[in-house]
C-alpha cells in the first residue's frame, strides 16, 4: 500500500471527502498536526504523496508562525525531486512560495460557493469543475509559479489552480468539505465570518445545495491526478 504524509494545520480542516478518494487508490496516511509536531526528523521523499491542508495564516507569516519554514523546507525538496505534493489553499500558497512565486493579500475576502472557470491549458480530467459552485475561503492570492500550469479561475481570484508536470496540483477553493463538515469550519471561523458580514445560515444551504457534486467532482479529478502519478 502507498502512503501519504498530511500536513493539518487546525483540526477541522482537514481530508473529509478526499479521505475516500486516498482509500480507493490504495494509500494509507497519517496527519502531522504541524503547529504542534517537530519536522525536524521528517523525511521529505519518503511518503509516496505529501497533502498540504488549508489553515486561517498566512505563508508570509513565517515570523510569527516558525513551523512554516520547515513545511517549506519539506515542499522544497519534494518538488524539486518531482516527488508528489497536493496543496490545497494554504497549501498550495506554501507551493507556490516554495516554487519562486509570491504570496498576497487581495485586499478582499472571497468565502462561499461560487463558480470556477477551467482554464482552456487544463486537463482533461478538470472539466467536471468548469462553472461548478466550488467553497472559497481566502482572503490571499499566489502568483502562478514559472514553468506552471494556470488551471482555473474564478470572478474574484484570477489563480485558482496550478500544477507542475504530473507531480505537483495546487488548488486555492475546496473541493473536500463536505456539508457534515463544514460545521466545523462554521464554529471554528465564526469570528472571521462575523467580521465578514457573512450569515452561516447561507453557507449550510449552500452547501447542502452543492456538496455532493463537489465530492463527485473530488473523487474524479483527484482520483485521476493520483492514478497518472509516475511511478
Amino acid at each position: 500500500m502507498k502512503t501519504a504524509a498530511v500536513f493539518r494545520h487546525v483540526p477541522f480542516e482537514d481530508l473529509d471527502s478526499l479521505s475516500e478518494t486516498l482509500l480507493a487508490k490504495g494509500y494509507r496516511w497519517r496527519c502531522i498536526d504541524t503547529p504542534v509536531q517537530s519536522l525536524t526528523a521528517f523525511d521529505a521523499l519518503k511518503d509516496d504523496l505529501l497533502i498540504v491542508l488549508g489553515g486561517p495564516i498566512g505563508v508570509y507569516e513565517q515570523h510569527l508562525y516558525p513551523f512554516l519554514e520547515s513545511e517549506l523546507r519539506i515542499i522544497r525538496e519534494r518538488l524539486a525531486a518531482g516527488k508528489p505534493v497536493l496543496g490545497v489553499c494554504l497549501g498550495a500558497q506554501l507551493m507556490a512560495t516554495a516554487l519562486g512565486a509570491s504570496v498576497a493579500s487581495m485586499g478582499v475576502k472571497e468565502i462561499g460557493y461560487t463558480p470556477i472557470t477551467v482554464s482552456k491549458g487544463a486537463p482533461a480530467y478538470f472539466a467536471p469543475l468548469d462553472g461548478l459552485p466550488v467553497l472559497h475561503w481566502h482572503g490571499d492570492r499566489f502568483t502562478i509559479p514559472e514553468n506552471a500550469v494556470h488551471l482555473a479561475s474564478s470572478a474574484v481570484c484570477d489563480n485558482q489552480a496550478f500544477s507542475v508536470g504530473n507531480y505537483a496540483l495546487g488548488f486555492q477553493f475546496h473541493l473536500e468539505v463536505t456539508a457534515a463538515g463544514l460545521e466545523s469550519w462554521l464554529v471554528g471561523h465564526a469570528c472571521e465570518l462575523s467580521h465578514a458580514g457573512i450569515d452561516p445560515r447561507t453557507l449550510r444551504e449552500d452547501a447542502l445545495r452543492h456538496s455532493a457534486r463537489l465530492s463527485s467532482a473530488a473523487r474524479q479529478v483527484v482520483g485521476q491526478w493520483l492514478d497518472e502519478l509516475p511511478a
